[in-house]
């Protein structure tokens, strides 16, 4: 479990990387020699592991990294136990609401081996099979219901539980929708399920379907396998969309639900609003779900895969993405100067795995836009902030900008 010093196996499936990493770590609460201070002590001081207060613990490295776990302690300050959070809903029954094609890393949900072909028992199975409706707000004051115009809550007509807050032209977006939507955007009707499930009472839910085509990225050299997933995540609490994205992870847990995110090739999001779902051919055409699209996001990856790189080229493109005027003040240029050296660093991580390449450049640049990045929230917590604003493409053009100027440099 020494995070700090694993790699990643070449051509190794991230979501079997994944369920490795988290057995190993559910195995290590039986060891009481791994579960002692000392090993977590280790684990702070190599820097695998934050500490976030409250008993809550962040992984820094590895396959998990991002994921939040909590540490219990005994009588006597050892470890008691390490709880892996999977963050999905659970009914009065104790079902998780979970479908999958194979069996998690937490072992939980209803597993149809190889996958089904029919909705409605996915439906069932994952928990999904209810609707939204949209009910007045409502308000006391001084002892007397009000209703609240313009504001409405949404609703599970089969619990009654609210779910969130939202305007007059929202209109939900059903879950049942979510697997037409897949099945009209791929152009079959009989998709193969991976996963479904639900989060938080219902609030976010996800679907995912896996892509027939396989990105290998350098198969000579780092041999990098990308296992395309369709994944959509549906909100119902006003606070985010529809959103569809092309992404190497299957979402089991709410960790995955959040990588698939983090680590989405492309991603298509649309407000809920009447007639939301018809735009199948804008997000077709964004999500670029073609046969020639993997052929040249192959062809590119592999482009900058094999090009070495100097230090200098990267700081070019730093350079372009976070220019520096010459009348900046003190604490701007103490800002920038931060950034690089941490950019810096995470390139030099980049490169033992990758080789100095435009391909390290370009997955340390993103890994910096989705993860480091300083998020500063308004009235969310920064988290939040980061994850709505990861949700809304919030650095697609800084990406984009630095994918062409890397592919520049294959050219030379």
């Amino acid at each position: 479990m020494d995070q700090g010093t694993r790699q990643p196996e070449r051509g190794v499936d991230v979501n079997a990387a994944f369920a490795g990493e988290k057995a190993a770590q559910i195995a290590a609460v039986e060891d009481k020699a791994a579960r002692s201070r000392e090993w977590l002590d280790g684990q702070l001081a190599s820097g695998a592991v934050g500490k976030l207060g409250g008993g809550w613990y962040e992984y820094l490295t590895g396959w998990d990294r991002g994921e939040r776990f909590r540490v219990e302690l005994d009588a006597a300050g050892q470890i008691a136990a390490i709880v892996n959070q999977h963050g999905l809903d659970v009914d009065t029954t104790g079902r998780v609401a979970l479908y999958a094609s194979s069996p998690a890393w937490h072992g939980l949900g209803q597993i149809i081996p190889g996958g089904t072909t029919d909705v409605d028992k996915v439906l069932a199975m994952s928990g999904l099979d209810f609707t939204v409706t949209t009910v007045p707000a409502m308000y006391e004051w001084l002892g007397e219901l009000r209703r609240h115009d313009g504001r409405f809550t949404t609703v599970r007509e089969d619990t009654g539980e609210a779910l969130g807050s939202v305007g007059k032209k929202y209109v939900p977006i059903q879950n049942a929708d979510g697997f037409g939507f897949l099945q009209e955007l791929v152009g079959e009707t009989d998709v193969v399920w991976e996963s479904a499930g639900a989060l938080r009472g219902g609030r976010r839910v996800f679907v995912s379907i896996r892509l027939p085509q396989t990105v290998t990225v350098d198969a000579d050299g780092i041999n990098d396998e990308i296992v395309p997933y369709v994944a959509i995540f549906n909100d119902h609490t006003g606070g985010g969309g529809f959103t569809c994205v092309v992404t190497p992870w299957r979402p089991v847990c709410a960790n995955t639900e959040r990588f698939a995110v983090r680590d989405a090739h492309t991603s298509w999001t649309v407000r809920h609003t009447r007639g939301a779902t018809a735009a199948i051919r804008e997000a077709r055409r964004t999500l670029g779900l073609s046969v020639r699209y993997f052929e040249q996001f192959t062809a590119e990856e592999n482009a900058l895969a094999r090009t070495d790189i100097a230090v200098a080229d990267f700081h070019a493109v730093l350079g372009a993405l976070w220019p520096l005027e010459e009348d900046a003040t003190d604490k701007v240029k103490a800002n920038h100067a931060e950034r690089t050296e941490q950019l810096d660093a995470m390139f030099r991580a980049e490169a033992g795995r990758l080789g100095r390449t435009a391909y390290a450049a370009e997955r340390t640049i993103t890994d910096f836009l989705d993860h480091r990045t300083r998020v500063v929230p308004r009235n969310l917590t920064e988290d939040l902030a980061r994850a709505q604003r990861a949700l809304e493409g919030g650095y697609d053009d800084e990406k984009s900008s630095a994918h062409r100027r890397l592919m520049l440099l294959t050219t030379r």
